[in-house]
């Protein structure tokens, strides 16, 4: 047979015929393997291998035609048949038999694992699944493992956390490249290769041959699948269909894969062999199909290379910006220089040089390698064309895995890793077109992040493959495609182009896969070294930075409102983070010691070049133009980054790397522009660019951003403030402020550049600017440790935060390897030292509270830094916060009571290299500015703050404290006088200047000003700057003037020929023609020096005169040992004096000059001249200054009424505490209740026609039905074999009762035996206000057209509370009558307990007639509607006959058991604790009775049928009942529910109710329950316990009280139930319905008042309700006892000597024995034919312990494992969102399409049948509870917190949670309370999507 088969196989390529599918045929295949691999196993297998081609030829290209077929549109449908499914099948068991070599396929597997040498684990997963990622394992920072190596390794104590992926990975468990040996887990550390085996040839031997023919054959397919599209787009529904065609072919192959080491080495042979391939390929012969695919494969090539004409068509180069894309081409044309298919197209050079100008060519380094990277690809074997078809296909996942598997194998993971780096280039162009670029960038990083994280990998192929050089020419490239011409600057002539922030390449993060690879190879050591030495490499990167530099500019709007925002700015903070800055960081990392010196230079070199280059191409000289603003100067952040590296790490002298002055100021311009317009922005002088812009102000400083660029910009300018001239510096910083024209002593000035309301803010922005650019030591000499407590103390001091929060806010470097790694070791340590931990507090019905960080007294008091507050906040509130809770700190501790100023604080020294920086401080031009500013603050001129005066007084402190040397006191004297005519100080050193007196200043005022008036002869009206060389006497300053002097002379030095040509341009740039009045000169006798403006500032800060008073004078050792604190806490005041300490210190003349001040009387201030315009302004401030206090005073006397009417109205949020608010008033003299409308607000009693009604809320409840027989609450299952049964919950045996009770007695009377509620019943509560019921429709009127979005429904009736807006839903009439009534009913009437039996009867027998139709009755009954709405109909219909009245009636008694039974709950299930307590407050109990009495009377019980009768009279002819067997019986007495029998009775009488009614029927109940009890007893006993009983019982019979004797009666009730069958049939049962223990006369007695209680309780509460009586508390022993005296059983006269018996509470109305046998009687002729289930019904449990909700585990992770990939019972899948109900363990898919019924999801569907319309489900992944209200949902929190306190929602953070006791609690506190819709505020609707 098999040599026949064979046979047939090697006849050559005849066409196949079908083969019948035979069941003989797999062993036909099987033999045939067998046989083949005989012959191939022979030393001479030429004829085997022969033979086996020929099988494989036939069996593969069989389906190879119905896979065309299937292709082409017109086959599919005749294909559709199954054909080629059924073939590709065949050739698949084909090739499994084969492999096996006519084993078992399965045997063969399990043989190949057993050679599997592979110690590593290498799972690889898709997005989305769970894993973890442990740092303290970790080598880089990639590292990740699957959940079971980890759960198997040992991470306790490190830093781990669980993340979702994102991209997909594999598991590094085992690879030691990759994480530390010792984090390996137990599987992977033991393997190692000595103990394995070797493989026996023949066990792969068939593989070898059969896998080349098999993956060949899948080539063919995906070569043939493909067609080159014609739009350019290949549509995805066709690539989609050939892929599902491959699915269990690809499927097959990673199989394989799995299969372990020895299959992935054969694999890799296949794979990598060269040979096989070229055999294969080229060996088409004359088939015409595989020729046909060939081509295809040729065409699809042919666009693999980086340049082909086609290009153009590709990026749609529009005309304006022709060219843009063949810059690269031509770039690379010239750097390549050889190739031909470029270099012969000329047009297309000229084209791209008249596009853009002649901009400098792309250099790559070295020269024709880089041949390859542009050129078409060539295959060299299957891998590699496996690879282009997974690139062209866009990745698809199946294929991903594949490749992604057979990464163990380390001869693969080289061959693929080239591969992949040669098909790079591609890998960007199919990127750039693809739709599903997000999926498809996901896809490559999935695979790059396993090769370039390996850096010994990512080392050999930047060696052997030019990595660098590729991915820097890809970027490149594909940036290219996307540049547009730079507006920066000079517009028309730009050469410079940038990225175009709109294009999707940028909007979509497209690069990102790319630019992530090479963050990745950055990291790497080796890697990093090869760059930062390669010229031609950096030069590139300087030209791909460029792109960015200045992209998306902002041109300030200047008269309307732009139309459209545009969104750009996110691109561009993206771009440049990711692009440039992360690279940036990167390489930084690498330069960390002095050896490496040479790369910072090289670095530092490129960067300048390209900024020269940059400078040129925008045509740049020496102003920017103005009104724009660009954020990105990635060129600057380089340059400087790179500067503060080779300071700091590796001591290179800065002026070797710092270029020439003239560079330095134009290097300044820009970081400096962008700092002036943060001002502007902030004064709202950019606000018709509409809030983007705030947007990107924002952005800068924010702190994932601020680290790359706002540090750099400050430093860069601290550089140049350290290099250049100060008095240039400065006048520059003041310029671009444009605050230059304020700086004048006169009182008015014409500002030609800022509108006046801006003057201050951009004043206040100036001087913060230089406070920071003074103070800040980020970069000039603080250590990381320095600055990291620094950052983390300025967010501390904004507000408390939380760990996470403070991790996100602390600014990290972005690169992952850099030294501080948030979670490290000095994070901790710091945050320790600075911060104290508050752990969450529980606020009940506020927001759950989080744990939280707050700064230690210590950091207020000495660390706390407004500069670098200012630099870090994002808003300007933030800074006003840190402000606050520091004047609250310094109250508090009493260290200053007023009103502190920023604190001045000491500064840590500077690095020598920026000693200059200090230069500024002592300048001319700064000292004018600052004595300028003194002198307009002295008098008072507008536009100063004292914000203004505050950063002045800093100034002067910061230059007296870094002063050069003391100057001596005798150089000083011999600069006379006369030595300073022409300039206004001296010198320039800030502690001598300060003396300096100052006489004349002369002015440019505008005419109108007053200075003009009086100084009128000595107005010259000279031009400023000529002015001074004719002011003998009088001082003049012009800051422009001063600036351009300074530039030109710069410009002089640095070159001969400067731009001589630019400078008229700029002279006029501020002057706007034809604005200003005209100015003239005006001179102004100032007289005054700095320090005799401190010292009158000093007098009017202090409103006295001569306050300051030289501290030296009295104690002259503060001048000796000045004990000056580091840190200073005070006002204004302290400051000034503070600074005048320094200054006296620092120089004997200053002290003699401040003494000398002191000495005369300074004269008071003149008083201004007030113009009648000012005093108009004045009056309105001080006016509007009234109105504000006015303002404040009102609103703080609202609060507080509202504080206290909270307090009084508000106390739902606390369910434990607070004193019950009567409804109505209890006065005696007051004859009817009154109620206030809360909406009309008029009070009055309600009447029939105006009834008034209690705002309540009705819901649904099925807390009672969760309550359990025993204490401890169930726990969440969280393993497959805890389940849990709801069997034994409250709601369960009822059901079962009563189903039990309607299969034996008649319908009518069983709906009377029993109450139902238990689940779904109706609670009803209220908040206690009351309102007129037509006042509420018109309330509910006006809600229904407010279009504002509620929370609620109102067409659902749902409303707010309008005086307390607590939610309610319905109004609850109060019925009219008086309370003094109550008062008549309850004086004890001496009637006997015999004719109050027959008044109770007869009442009940008056049939209630419904009161007229009137308002009131009319609201009685909608009331009623809506209770029965509130519940569904399955909780209300529980009779045979729907609709039955007996149905309503049992629905209506049952509503009040339910809300007695809950009031019990809620007083904690017993009321020991007595008093009106906790729910007691505002009930309405008392109005929903008199509701139900009304419509309860409506049904008139048939006095035969009334139980009442069988209770109080004894029926005469026993056997009647039986006569009638045909129907069935009723319920017997002894089954009713006691409870349930009370409420019928009550609510059957006539309302009001007396009280002594109330007790006769108590009492009568009370021997039913009793007996009931005495019967469960006698059954629970056993035999021989009954039978002594009945003896001791039978002889005490005939004694006086023989009714109240337990024993007797006990006895009497065993000897008649013994008449039945009841105790027989106790045969196997018996074990279980005997209880263990041995009665004693204490167990029994205790068993029977337990049996008791909960009937005496709910009495009580009744009894409390309806007669408004207070309940007495007690211990828990005594309960009974006292509640029984309470509810009027015990006889007043009782005495409590001996130990109390509960028998005494019976009071017999009728003969005791004989009421007792006719209830026997009817026992017994039930047991006759049923004993087992008359058993049953005896025995009722009523010993119910309160619900609660299901016990959690201690840690989330147990839930988290166990659930997350449950598969749901419903539709078996694993759900997306998987939720848990934690009232019973249902395991749910939270809004699952998978288990919707009737438009109904899981959750909703589960929340109705579970807890009647209320549900709490722990969402899985994501750690958050939700609840689920009716139609409303809202999300509580997490009861989950992290050792830090604090949730993690949605697990971002994936850090280990433990459970929080406390929060669990609250949440089953307001779940048993029912105040969830009263304590959370954030409701929606879930329209059943849940």
């Amino acid at each position: 047979m098999a040599a026949a088969a064979a046979a047939a196989a090697v006849g050559g390529p005849q066409p196949p015929q079908p083969e019948l599918p035979t069941p003989g045929l797999a062993l036909d295949k099987a033999a045939t393997a067998a046989h083949l691999k005989a012959a191939l196993s022979r030393p001479d297998n030429r004829a085997g291998a022969e033979e086996l081609q020929a099988l494989l030829e036939r069996v593969l290209s069989a389906e190879r035609p119905l896979a065309a077929a299937a292709d082409s549109e017109e086959a599919a449908a005749a294909s559709s048949g199954g054909g080629p499914g059924a073939a590709e099948e065949e050739a698949l068991e084909w090739c499994k038999c084969l492999l096996a070599g006519g084993g078992g396929y399965d045997e063969f597997c399990a043989a190949v694992r057993a050679y599997d040498p592979a110690a590593l684990c290498g799972l690889v997963w898709t997005a989305n699944f769970v894993a973890y990622r442990c740092r303290t394992c970790g080598i880089s920072p990639c590292m990740s493992l699957c959940a079971e190596c980890f759960h198997q390794g040992d991470h306790t104590g490190h830093d781990f956390n669980m993340f979702r992926s994102q991209a997909g990975g594999a598991c590094d468990c085992g690879d030691s490249n990759v994480m530390r040996e010792s984090g390996f887990c137990k599987r992977h550390q033991i393997k190692s290769s000595s103990n394995i085996p070797c493989v026996p040839k023949d066990l792969l031997m068939m593989s070898e041959f059969v896998l080349p023919r098999f993956i060949f054959c899948l080539i063919q397919y995906l070569r043939e699948g493909y067609s080159e599209p014609a739009a350019d787009v290949p549509s995805e529904k066709d690539l989609n269909k050939v892929l599902q065609l491959l699915e269990p072919q690809i499927s097959f192959l990673e199989d394989l894969t799995k299969m372990g080491g020895a299959m992935r080495s054969v694999l890799t042979q296949v794979l990598t062999n060269q040979q096989n391939y070229k055999d294969l390929t080229s060996g088409l012969g004359e088939n015409s199909c595989a020729k046909k695919s060939h081509e295809k494969y040729l065409i699809a090539l042919k666009s693999s290379g980086l340049t082909y004409p086609e290009d153009k068509l590709v990026y749609g180069i529009q005309e304006s910006s022709a060219g843009t894309s063949t810059l690269a081409v031509q770039g690379f044309a010239g750097a390549t220089g050889t190739l031909g298919q470029l270099d012969s197209s000329d047009e297309e050079d000229q084209d791209g040089s008249q596009g853009l100008g002649k901009r400098k060519r792309v250099k790559l380094s070295g020269n024709t390698k880089d041949q390859s990277i542009m050129d078409v690809l060539k295959h060299k074997s299957f891998l590699e064309e496996l690879l282009f078809w997974t690139i062209k296909y866009e990745f698809p996942q199946k294929m991903v895995t594949f490749l992604l598997n057979m990464l163990p194998d380390q001869e693969y993971k080289v061959a693929f890793t080239k591969t992949f780096v040669q098909h790079y280039a591609f890998i960007m162009k199919t990127l750039k077109k693809s739709h599903e670029s997000d999926t498809m960038s996901n896809r490559i990083v999935h695979i790059s992040v396993q090769l370039f994280s390996n850096e010994e990998l990512a080392r050999q192929v930047t060696e052997e493959c030019q990595l660098l050089d590729i991915m820097v020419t890809v970027l490149l490239y594909m940036m290219e495609s996307c540049l547009i011409k730079s507006e920066l600057q000079d517009e028309e002539n730009s050469l410079h182009v940038v990225v175009n922030c709109g294009e999707a390449l940028l909007k979509n993060n497209t690069y990102w896969p790319l630019v992530s690879d090479f963050i990745n190879i950055l990291s790497h050591q080796s890697v990093a070294k090869r760059f930062l030495e390669d010229h031609g490499l950096l030069v590139t990167w300087m030209n791909f930075v460029s792109f960015f530099q200045g992209m998306n500019l902002n041109k300030r709007e200047l008269n309307e409102h732009v139309e459209f925002e545009s969104q750009t700015y996110y691109a561009a903070f993206a771009a440049e983070l990711e692009a440039c800055a992360q690279p940036m960081w990167g390489l930084l990392s690498h330069c960390k010691v002095r050896e490496t010196q040479e790369y910072t230079r090289n670095v530092v070199r490129y960067c300048i070049e390209a900024l020269q280059d940059w400078f040129d191409a925008i045509n740049f000289v020496d102003e920017p133009a103005p009104n724009q603003v660009t954020f990105h100067l990635p060129l600057h952040r380089y340059y400087a980054m790179f500067l503060s590296k080779a300071v700091k790490c590796q001591e290179l002298d800065l002026d070797s790397v710092l270029p020439d002055q003239e560079m330095l100021m134009k290097l300044m311009i820009h970081p400096l522009q962008i700092q002036a317009s943060l001002a502007e922005i902030h004064s709202n002088m950019w606000v018709r660019n509409g809030l983007q812009i705030k947007g990107q102000a924002m952005t800068y400083v924010q702190s994932h951003f601020c680290n790359s660029m706002i540090d750099p910009d400050i430093y860069l300018l601290q550089v140049c403030a350290s290099r250049l001239d100060p008095d240039y510096f400065i006048s520059s910083v003041f310029e671009r402020f444009k605050v230059v024209d304020l700086l004048t002593m006169a009182s008015q000035h014409q500002n030609t550049v800022l509108d006046a309301e801006h003057e201050r803010s951009m004043l206040e922005g100036a001087l913060t600017f230089l406070v920071i650019l003074l103070s800040l030591r980020l970069h000039l000499g603080m250590s990381d440790d320095e600055i990291l407590r620094a950052e983390m103390v300025a967010q501390l001091c904004m507000n408390d935060r939380t760990h996470s929060s403070l991790l996100d806010l602390i600014p990290e470097n972005p690169n992952p390897k850099s030294g501080i790694i948030p979670g490290s070791y000095s994070f901790e340590s710091v945050l320790s030292a600075v911060a104290d931990f508050k752990a969450p507090v529980f606020e009940p019905g506020g927001s759950m509270q989080q744990g939280m960080y707050t700064p230690k007294a210590e950091v207020w008091d000495q660390e706390f830094d407004p500069v670098m507050v200012i630099l870090r906040t994002v808003y300007r509130r933030d800074v006003q916060s840190a402000m606050d809770r520091y004047t609250a700190f310094l109250k508090q501790s009493g260290k200053f009571p007023g009103n502190p100023w920023p604190p001045y604080k000491k500064r840590t020294p500077l690095h020598p290299s920026y000693k200059g920086l200090m230069r500024l401080l002592h300048c001319k031009t700064l000292h004018i500015v600052l004595f300028t500013l003194l002198y307009k603050i002295l008098m008072d001129h507008q536009n100063l703050s004292e914000h203004v005066l505050c950063m002045v007084l800093y100034l002067i402190e910061l230059g007296l404290e870094n002063s050069a040397d003391e100057e001596s006191d005798e150089e000083a004297l011999v600069c006379g006088p006369e030595r300073c005519h022409d300039s206004w100080f001296p010198g320039s050193n800030l502690v001598s200047n300060m003396r300096h007196f100052i006489n004349y200043v002369r002015v440019r005022v505008p005419e109108t000003a007053p200075e003009v008036k009086r100084d009128s002869p000595a107005s010259t009206s000279s031009d400023s700057l000529g002015s001074l060389q004719n002011s003998g006497t009088a001082q003049v300053f012009s800051l422009v003037a001063e600036r351009r002097k300074k530039f030109q002379e710069i410009i002089n030095r640095s070159s001969s020929e400067a731009h001589q040509v630019v400078r008229p341009r700029t002279s006029n740039k501020w002057s706007a023609p034809g604005s200003a009045p005209q100015l003239t000169t005006a001179i102004l006798e100032i007289k005054e020096s700095i320090l005799s403006l401190l010292i009158k500032l000093h007098h009017k800060l202090s409103g006295k005169q001569n306050s300051y008073y030289p501290p030296w004078l009295d104690d002259i050792e503060i001048l000796i040992q000045p004990e000056i604190p580091k840190y200073s806490h005070g006002d204004g005041i302290t400051a000034v004096e503070r600074i005048l300490l320094k200054a006296a210190l620092q120089s004997r003349m200053n002290k003699r000059i401040i003494e000398e001040i002191c000495r005369k009387v300074t004269p008071p201030v003149p008083p201004k001249k007030i113009t009648a315009a000012e005093k108009k302004t004045l009056d309105k401030e001080e006016r509007r200054q009234k109105a504000r206090e006015r303002q404040q005073k009102l609103l703080a006397e609202f609060a507080s009424r509202q504080k206290s009417f909270m307090e009084t109205a508000m106390d739902v949020d606390s369910p434990e505490t607070d004193i019950p608010m009567e409804i109505t008033t209890a006065e005696p003299q007051v004859s009817e209740a009154v109620y206030d409308c809360v909406i009309c607000g008029q009070s009055g009693p309600s009447s029939e026609d105006r009834p008034t009604g209690l705002v309540v809320l009705l819901q649904a409840s099925s807390v009672l039905g969760q309550c359990r027989d025993n204490i401890e609450p169930k726990k969440l299952p969280i393993t497959e074999e805890e389940q849990i049964y709801p069997w034994d919950t409250c709601a369960a045996v009822h059901d079962v009762r009563l189903s039990l009770l309607q299969r034996y007695f008649k319908d009518s009377s069983c709906l009377l035996a029993v109450s139902i509620g238990w689940e779904g019943g109706v609670y009803v509560q209220t908040c206690g206000h009351t309102l007129h019921i037509d006042c509420h429709k018109s309330y509910m009127e006006s809600l229904r057209n407010d279009q504002v979005l509620q929370g609620f429904s109102v067409d659902k009736g749902e409303f707010t509370c309008p005086l307390c807006r607590q939610f309610a839903n319905s109004v609850l009439p109060c019925y009219p009558g008086s309370n003094v009534e109550n008062n008549l009913w309850q004086r004890p009437s001496n009637k006997s307990i015999q004719d109050l039996i027959k008044e109770v009867e007869e009442l009940q027998g008056r049939p209630g007639a419904f009161p007229s139709e009137t308002n009131l009755s009319k609201e009685m009954e909608s009331v009623m509607k809506d209770i029965k709405n509130t519940t569904q109909k399955k909780y209300r219909d529980y009779s045979k006959t729907p609709g039955s009245p007996d149905n309503d009636f049992l629905f209506m008694y049952s509503v009040a058991r339910t809300n007695l039974e809950l009031e019990l709950i809620h007083r904690g299930g017993n009321l020991c604790s007595g008093g009106a307590s906790t729910a007691g407050k505002r009930s309405c109990l008392n109005q929903l009775f008199l509701v139900l009495a009304l419509h309860m009377r409506l049904y008139s019980i048939d006095s035969e049928y009334n139980p009442w009768r069988k209770l109080t009279q004894l029926v005469e002819e026993m056997n009647s009942q039986l006569g009638n067997e045909e129907q069935q019986p009723e319920v017997p007495i002894l089954y009713h529910d006691v409870t349930s029998l009370l409420l019928v009775q009550i609510l059957m009488m006539p309302q009001p109710l007396r009280k002594d009614h109330f007790t006769c029927i108590v009492k009568v109940l009370f021997t039913l329950l009793y007996t009931q009890a005495l019967a469960a007893l006698s059954v629970k006993c056993n035999e021989e316990d009954r039978s002594a009983w009945k003896r001791t019982g039978a002889l005490k019979k005939n004694t006086c009280d023989a009714e109240k004797s337990y024993e007797v009666l006990l006895s009497f009730v065993i000897s008649e139930l013994a008449k039945g069958k009841l105790y027989h049939e106790e045969g196997t049962q018996e074990c279980a319905m005997v209880s263990p223990i041995a009665w004693s006369p204490e167990s029994m007695e205790k068993y029977l008042q337990d049996f008791c209680l909960p009937f005496l309780r709910i009495t009580s509460l009744l009894q409390h309700h309806l007669f408004g009586e207070d309940l007495p508390s007690c211990q828990e022993e005594e309960e009974f006892s006292v509640l029984s005296s309470c509810l009027g059983l015990l006889p007043t006269f009782y005495q409590t000597e001996h130990p109390f018996i509960s028998a005494s509470c019976l009071d017999w109305s009728v003969p005791a024995f004989d009421i007792i046998s006719q209830w026997c009687f009817e026992i017994n002729s039930f047991t006759e034919r049923h004993a087992e289930q008359g058993k049953a019904l005896l025995i009722q449990e009523s010993r119910w312990k309160l619900p609660h909700l299901l016990q959690l585990p201690e840690n989330y992770n147990t839930i988290f494992q166990y659930y997350h990939r449950k598969t749901c019972s419903v539709c078996t899948k694993v759900p997306k969102d998987p939720a848990v109900c934690l009232v019973c363990g249902t395991f749910v898919c939270l809004k699952g399409l998978c288990c919707k019924q009737q438009s109904y999801c899981e959750c909703v569907l589960h929340s109705q049948n579970c807890g009647a319309g209320t549900g709490i489900f722990l969402l899985i992944n994501a750690s958050v509870i939700i609840i689920i209200r009716g139609h409303r949902f809202c999300l509580w929190g997490s009861v989950y917190l992290d050792a830090h306190g604090e949730e993690d929602r949605d697990l971002r953070r994936g850090k280990p949670l433990y459970i929080c006791k406390e929060r669990y609690k609250v949440l089953e506190q307001q779940w048993i309370s029912h105040t969830f819709d009263h304590i959370n505020k954030r409701w929606g609707p879930h329209y059943n999507g849940l």
